[in-house]
């Protein structure tokens, strides 16, 4: 069988741990026997990117906007101990953050539905996607250690050298302190952003922060989006018969609870980090949630919204078998490989895509799975196979459509 053609490359990041070692197994198997991969490559493994000052992971989102199309593993964001453990220059920022300031827009995540895996949430009968703005917050904020009494202010200077002043806190011993910021041209495309996608979809568009609290940075965003939809997307969510509405952030999380589904979630970036999680566990599975990066120039960036699943590789390097669940990396691919298609007009590769997310959910309704369904799933005949037998037993399925 000849393999499908590309004509343009997509930007391919690779990333750290037992992510890495999936990366490789669905590549061997399940992309390059049927697919005559074009990629520009780039190692975002924790080691490259100490040795390139993290450079590579700024090339790699440059690239992204050359290409407009990128698949990315998961990466690790040091702490305290992976600078020991990998002996690094500095603790590199994460690079998701790096590249989502880089590139803007929204991150969009959904749970992959299958059979016999029924969510924790009883009342959940349709996807929740999450909208995570993917720029700022604590993603891009600066921190400082205060030794001991004095006082902390957040400090404004404009182009002509006036300052502005407003007390942070009068410390009268050691704290901390936390400066975040945001821009409202990014906050413009994650209003747009989430509320075109609401109308591709004829999904109902919820918005939540605590700007009660929050008086000026999280109003902000609420202001910014009423301003927007009631300009631009009022009248064409009525005539689609879809509803925005604004509510708190713990006031969206009760309605979410007791809701069926159905719905986009639009959050700011760590209160979507955060719930994009939640709704993953809720619904199966971490490793059962797609997530792409939607950029205002329409560059997208797709990957795996779980970590690099640091407890199973620690058990590989030891040479034991494990069941790590590859779906949402093998959804990152797809849906990187569906959107190239379209931007080619390569039918072909599209099919594949689809093809691919077909054989990986009839895998595991016919029964083979890794631990963490086997642990959910209430089908009647259920096998669980480590990671290799279950992309194995994915490529069988694949060969057969």
């Amino acid at each position: 069988m000849s393999k499908i053609t590309m004509t343009t490359p997509i930007v391919e990041m690779d990333g750290d741990e037992m992510t890495r070692i999936l990366w490789k197994w669905i590549k061997d198997e399940l992309i390059l026997p049927f697919v005559d991969l074009k990629s520009d490559y780039y190692d975002l493994g924790l080691e490259n990117r100490n040795a390139t000052n993290d450079k590579v992971t700024v090339d790699s989102a440059n690239a992204t906007k050359k290409y407009k199309v990128a698949v990315k593993c998961a990466t690790i964001t040091p702490n305290a101990a992976r600078m020991d453990e990998y002996n690094l220059k500095e603790m590199w920022k994460s690079p998701n953050g790096t590249i989502r300031a880089i590139l803007d827009g929204t991150v969009f995540r959904a749970p992959i539905i299958v059979k016999g895996v029924d969510p924790y949430v009883k009342t959940w009968k349709k996807p929740i996607t999450i909208a995570r703005h993917a720029y700022g917050d604590v993603y891009k904020a600066s921190e400082m250690k205060i030794p001991g009494a004095g006082k902390a202010e957040l400090v404004y200077t404009d182009c002509n050298g006036n300052e502005s002043r407003e007390l942070i806190h009068d410390f009268k011993g050691a704290g901390i302190v936390q400066g975040m910021h945001n821009l409202c041209g990014s906050i413009e495309s994650f209003a747009r952003s989430c509320f075109n996608f609401a109308l591709d979809t004829k999904q109902d568009l919820w918005f939540a922060t605590k700007d009660t609290i929050s008086k000026k940075y999280d109003h902000t965003f609420k202001d910014i989006f009423a301003e927007i939809y009631e300009k631009e997307y009022k009248a064409k969510f009525e005539e689609a018969g879809i509803e925005y509405f604004y509510t708190l952030i713990d006031d969206a999380v009760a309605r979410v609870i007791r809701s069926e589904g159905g719905y986009i979630w639009a959050c700011k970036n760590y209160d979507g980090d955060v719930m994009s999680d939640m709704v993953a566990t809720a619904f199966g599975s971490l490793s059962m949630m797609t997530s792409v990066l939607v950029s205002p120039e329409g560059n997208y960036e797709y990957e795996a919204a779980h970590g690099t699943v640091q407890r199973h590789y620690y058990k590989y390097l030891k040479g034991e078998k494990t069941s790590t669940n590859p779906i949402a990396t093998i959804f990152a691919w797809s849906g990187a490989l569906r959107k190239r298609g379209e931007f080619d007009n390569n039918k072909e590769l599209m099919e594949f895509a689809d093809k691919l997310e077909k054989a990986s959910i009839m895998t595991i309704e016919s029964g083979l799975m890794t631990g963490d369904l086997a642990l959910l799933s209430t089908l009647p005949d259920k096998q669980t196979l480590n990671s290799e037998d279950f992309i194995k037993a994915i490529r069988k399925n694949l060969e057969t459509l």
